[in-house]
C-alpha cells in the first residue's frame, strides 16, 4: 500500500504544486471505541485518522527515521495537517466547490492504472491495510475538493500583469541561474504582539544555532521546527528561478554558495531560515519550434460499475462502427468527455503530450485522418483521429506563458498560505490528544544552544 499511497500524492489528482495535508487518505472504519483526536468546528480527526496518517509518514522515512521529530511532534505536526484539511473541505463546500462521482471515479481509475491494477485489486489492497474502498473515495473527494477550492482561489485573487512578465524576461536574458531552495518557517499570526515576535525571533535564532554548530541538518530541523506546510518534506521548496524569488531573497542567492543558510529573515509570514541547496545554469531556451497535432477523440471510462474489459469491449464496438462506415459524429455522442463531446470530440491543437503520454503516443503514431485502434490511459479508453498537424514556432509565446506560471505560483503560495493562516485562526479547533491539547507548538531551543 506504500506504492500506492505514494501515487495518491503524484498523481494528476493532486498536480498543480498544492502542498495538500498527506494524512486522510487511508483512515480506518470508525468504531464505535474510536476517540477524537480533535474537533474542527462542526467536524472531528478521529484518533484512527492520525494514526493512519503517522503510520504513512514513518512508512516514507523508513530507513530515515532519525530525520523525524520525536513522535509526540511528529503527531502534532500530521494532525495539524488532518485539521488544515477539514478545514480546507468545509470551505471549499460552503463555497459551493462541487466534486462530481464521475470525477472520482476518474480519479481513483488513474490511481489504479499507475498502480497497474484494477479496481478490484485495488479494493483488496486497500481491505488487507484496514482500510475500505467508501473511506478511500471520501479522502480522494476531500482531496479534490481542496485541489478546486485552490484553483478557485488563484483564479479570484492572483493577477500577474504584462509589466511584471516582461520585468522578469529582462532579468532572465540577464540571468539564466535557477535556485534549489529549502526553508524552515517559525510562523507569526497577523497582527502579532511584541511578545509572539520576541519568542518567534529566540525560536529561530535556536534553530540556527543548531545547524551552524552541525548538531541538527538543515531538512531534520524542517521537520521539527518549521511551521511550514512542507516541513514534513523538509522544507524544500524545489527550482525557482528569480522571478520565483521575492527581490529581497534573489540578492542574498546571487552572494551564497551551495549549503549556505542565511541569518534569519523577517518576512510577512514570519521568521525564515533560506539553505541554497544548488544552483544550475537554465539560459539555454528550448527549441522554438514545435510539433503541435489536431485530433478529435471519444472517451469511455472505466469507474466503479463499469470494469476495465467492459470499458474496452465499448470501444471496441465504438471502433468498428467507424470501421464500418459510420460518421465520426454520430459516433461521438457516446463518448464520456463532456468538455468535448459537444465540439464533435475536438480537442483542438496541442503538443504531444498535453494529455499525458500514453495518448501523446499514439496520436504521434497516426497519420492525419487516421482512425487508432482503442487507446489505454489513465482517464479510459480513447478512440483517436488525427486530423492535422502542423510546425508552430512557440518560443515567445512559451517564454511568455512560463514566466506568468512561475510569478503567478509564487504568489499563490504566499497568498494561500495566508489565507490558511486566516482560517485556521478563524475555525474553533479543540485538541485532545498529546501535548497539543496543552500547547500549540513545539518547543523550541534557546537561541544559542
Amino acid at each position: 500500500m506504500k506504492k500506492l499511497f505514494a501515487c495518491v500524492l503524484a498523481a494528476g489528482v493532486l498536480s498543480g504544486g498544492a502542498l495538500l495535508p498527506v494524512g486522510a487518505v487511508f483512515a480506518q472504519e470508525v468504531q464505535p471505541i474510536d476517540r477524537i483526536a480533535a474537533v474542527v468546528d462542526e467536524d472531528v480527526v478521529l484518533k484512527t485518522e492520525l494514526d493512519r496518517a503517522v503510520t504513512n509518514i514513518l512508512a516514507q522515512y523508513a530507513g530515515r527515521e532519525g530525520q523525524l521529530p520525536p513522535r509526540d511532534v511528529l503527531e502534532r505536526q500530521v494532525l495539524e495537517r488532518l485539521i488544515l484539511l477539514k478545514i480546507q473541505v468545509a470551505y471549499a463546500q460552503n463555497s459551493g466547490v462541487r466534486v462530481t462521482d464521475q470525477e472520482i471515479d476518474q480519479a481513483i481509475a488513474g490511481i489504479a492504472q499507475q498502480n497497474r491494477i484494477s479496481l478490484e485489486q485495488l479494493r483488496q489492497q486497500l481491505a488487507r491495510d484496514g482500510g475500505t474502498y467508501s473511506e478511500f473515495r471520501t479522502s480522494i473527494r476531500d482531496e479534490l475538493l481542496t485541489q478546486r477550492l485552490r484553483q478557485r482561489f488563484a483564479q479570484t485573487r492572483v493577477s500577474v500583469s504584462d509589466a511584471e512578465i516582461d520585468a522578469a524576461l529582462a532579468a532572465q536574458a540577464n540571468s539564466g541561474t535557477q535556485y534549489h531552495l529549502a526553508h524552515i518557517l517559525v510562523g507569526l499570526p497577523e497582527g502579532a504582539t511584541a511578545e509572539q515576535i520576541a519568542t518567534a525571533q529566540k525560536k529561530i535564532e535556536g534553530v540556527k544555532a543548531l545547524i551552524d554548530k552541525g548538531e541538527m541538518d538543515f531538512a531534520a530541523a524542517a521537520v521539527r521546527y518549521s511551521d511550514s506546510p512542507n516541513a514534513l518534506e523538509g522544507g524544500d521548496l524545489g527550482w525557482r528561478s528569480t522571478d520565483e524569488i521575492p527581490n529581497a531573497f534573489a540578492e542574498l542567492m546571487r552572494g551564497m554558495s551551495a549549503g549556505q543558510v542565511t541569518a534569519p529573515i523577517r518576512g510577512p509570514s514570519g521568521f525564515q531560515l533560506l539553505k541554497l541547496v544548488e544552483t544550475r545554469d537554465a539560459s539555454q531556451s528550448a527549441p522554438s519550434m514545435v510539433t503541435q497535432y489536431k485530433a478529435r477523440h471519444i472517451l469511455v471510462r472505466t469507474s466503479d460499475t463499469v470494469t476495465d474489459a467492459q470499458a474496452k469491449a465499448k470501444a471496441d464496438t465504438l471502433r468498428a462502427r467507424l470501421a464500418g462506415g459510420a460518421d465520426f459524429a454520430e459516433v461521438v455522442k457516446d463518448s464520456e468527455d463532456l468538455n468535448s463531446r459537444g465540439k464533435g470530440g475536438d480537442l483542438g491543437w496541442f503538443s504531444q503530450d498535453e494529455f499525458g503520454p500514453e495518448f501523446g503516443t499514439a496520436v504521434a503514431a497516426l497519420q492525419d485522418n487516421q482512425i487508432s485502434q482503442p487507446v489505454r490511459t489513465p482517464a479510459g479508453w480513447h478512440i483517436i483521429e488525427r486530423t492535422g498537424s502542423r510546425q508552430t514556432d512557440v518560443g515567445d509565446r512559451n517564454r511568455r506563458a512560463q514566466v506568468q506560471e512561475t510569478i503567478g505560483r509564487r504568489k499563490l503560495e504566499d497568498e494561500w498560505n495566508r489565507f490558511l493562516r486566516e482560517r485556521r485562526g478563524e475555525a474553533f479547533v479543540d485538541i485532545r490528544v498529546g501535548k497539543g491539547a496543552a500547547a500549540d507548538a513545539p518547543a523550541a531551543p534557546a537561541s544559542g544552544g
